[in-house]
């Protein structure tokens, strides 16, 4: 078993690498945990590798808000400094710093 770190963490505003999305990480799978069903889904040619993390994000496009599900090869740091606008951000962050959200409590 190969042991992984994430590279963004929790609250940590990030972008799509090949998308117009970015979104805040609310939760991280060290490595692919999503159905079977929603991996066979994606074109096989930019299907991702399951052996890294994957991030569950607050995501926003110019059109909706919406929760997504990407991996690490397919993510960067958001540079802009902007926030985040998705109406769920409140329920688990506070106030955005410039690069990301603070946790409202300790995670276990």
């Amino acid at each position: 078993m190969r042991a992984t770190a994430a590279k963004f963490g929790l609250g940590e505003v990030v972008r799509h690498r090949s998308h117009p999305f970015r979104g805040v990480v609310f939760d991280i799978d060290a490595e692919f945990s999503n159905s079977e069903e929603w991996y066979q889904s994606l074109p096989p040619d930019t299907r991702p590798r399951k052996d890294q993390p994957f991030y569950h994000l607050l995501a926003e496009n110019e059109h909706s808000y919406y929760v997504a599900y990407v991996s690490e090869q397919n993510l960067v740091r958001d540079a802009t400094g902007e926030p985040i606008e998705h109406p769920d951000l409140g329920d688990l962050f506070g106030s955005f710093d410039g690069r990301q959200y603070p946790l409202h409590f300790a995670m276990n």
